[in-house]
């Protein structure tokens, strides 16, 4: 069965309607509907799906992976560009292949800006621990201590978040709210409700949260669930999520950098471009007072292009609020730009990076200090202080202790933070969580002086 020559219209259930739109997606492609002949709308009412013919088709896992990631992105175009996209591949094109195309990148950078948006959910949730939530959701236990979320997402990511935090924190009762749906888990039962507009709208609620909010999520992702970096294994990649492409990079007011970043993402000085995602140059504004040097980007960063947000670097921005330094006064970068790793089924596992890989790389880091012209440098565990010092560090002997690397530059060695994340019990984790605080508090009184 053909459509007939009118534009039919597609309704989803919902913005994030995956089962409906594969439904949809297969039963079009089977009837030979050419994607300018098709209308996708969500909610409403819609033309009812064709009688596809007996047959099926076969995706690569990887394009799979895009959509499903991409569906998720507040774009009114996905669907059709998605749509889009598996005409051409059913037609027989390669299209991963083909970076330069327009609609693989525009669904890759969809892609990526969700992958973005997941993570900065998670670090910037806070909780409010109420015994009344202000939606009823169906429990086997009424009563008891809920915690209260509330986030405005750039794009649809709450239901995947969810599933994700039912997993890790099963034994929590909590609910999370944005403006478009609430999710609930009850520690048996996930569950989900209308959107509830924000605290700001509601002066108790506000009070309650300015007051009285936790930060248990960041408190409670350990090392242990999300490993990073320094002879780690990286974050699991579930199949549906592989490592997508590149994506814009960050943008810096000198002029300088800006170059640099553009020229470091073709870098070729060395192999570790080719199974990496992109180039993660450094970040910061031009003229910073302190630089930060990490050794490598990990599993996250690698696919969100920025330095320092997984695990490890969500536990730096901690501390340096602690020690009240604002990371958007710093200059923060690797000595290393690309992601070493091996990769063993799903899963891609941190290498160190030798001392030729360190060498080649230490041409952008170069270009880096010199743009900045940082008064400090702060060097992050053992491969960032060889990088700079050019000779093995033992961080035990020389961390804490500043020193002149020139005579404008002084340096200060301290520990990664992806070494906290590897300490086997809780009071080593709090004894060198409050050394590396103490440390950062130094950085900042140098950096004052």
């Amino acid at each position: 069965m053909r459509f007939p020559p009118a534009m039919p219209t597609i309704a989803l259930a919902s913005e994030t309607d995956w089962r409906g739109w594969r439904a949809a997606t297969r039963a079009l492609v089977l009837s030979g509907a050419a994607p300018e002949t098709v209308r996708w709308q969500v909610g409403g009412e819609g033309d009812a799906l064709p009688q596809a013919p007996e047959g099926a088709f076969a995706l690569s896992r990887a394009l799979v992976a895009l959509c499903a990631q991409a569906i998720q992105a507040r774009d009114a175009d996905r669907f059709a560009l998605l749509y889009r996209l598996v005409w051409r591949a059913h037609a027989g094109e390669r299209l991963l292949d083909l970076a330069a195309d327009p609609d693989v990148a525009a669904a890759r950078a969809l892609a990526l800006a969700v992958r973005a948006e997941a993570h900065r959910m998670r670090t910037h949730l806070r909780f409010l621990p109420v015994e009344v939530l202000p939606v009823e959701v169906p429990v086997p236990k009424p009563g008891g201590i809920w915690h209260l979320g509330w986030y405005a997402p750039a794009h649809f990511v709450l239901e995947a978040n969810a599933r994700l935090l039912a997993r890790r924190f099963a034994k929590l009762r909590w609910s999370i709210q944005t403006p478009e749906l609430g999710a609930h888990w009850d520690g048996d039962r996930l569950s989900f409700s209308p959107g509830l507009p924000p605290p700001a709208d509601d002066a108790a609620l506000r009070a309650a949260f300015e007051r009285d909010c936790t930060h248990w999520l960041m408190d409670n992702w350990r090392g242990d669930d999300l490993p990073e970096a320094e002879a780690l294994d990286e974050a699991p990649r579930p199949p549906d999520q592989p490592a997508l492409g590149p994506v814009v990079l960050p943008i810096t007011a000198d002029p300088a950098l800006s170059q640099a970043a553009t020229e470091a993402a073709l870098c070729r000085r060395c192999p570790l471009w080719e199974p990496a995602t992109q180039t993660v140059f450094g970040e910061g504004p031009a003229g910073a007072r302190v630089l930060f040097i990490g050794e490598q980007p990990g599993d996250q960063e690698d696919v969100i292009g920025r330095p320092f947000v997984g695990p490890a670097g969500q536990l730096l921005d901690r501390a340096l609020e602690e020690a009240r330094i604002d990371r958007r006064t710093i200059y923060i970068t690797n000595a290393v730009k690309h992601f070493k790793f091996i990769r063993r089924g799903t899963r891609r596992i941190h290498e160190r990076p030798d001392a030729d890989e360190m060498k080649a790389c230490g041409f952008w880091l170069d270009v880096e200090r010199v743009s900045i012209a940082p008064r400090l440098i702060v060097l992050l565990g053992a491969t960032a202080a060889r990088s700079v010092l050019g000779r093995p560090v033992t961080i035990s002997r020389e961390r804490g202790r500043p020193f002149a690397l020139s005579s404008s530059e002084t340096g200060f060695v301290t520990v990664h933070p992806s070494f906290l994340l590897r300490l086997p019990d809780e009071d080593a984790r709090a004894r060198e969580w409050r050394a590396f605080v103490e440390d950062l508090r130094t950085v900042a009184r140098l950096a004052a002086e």
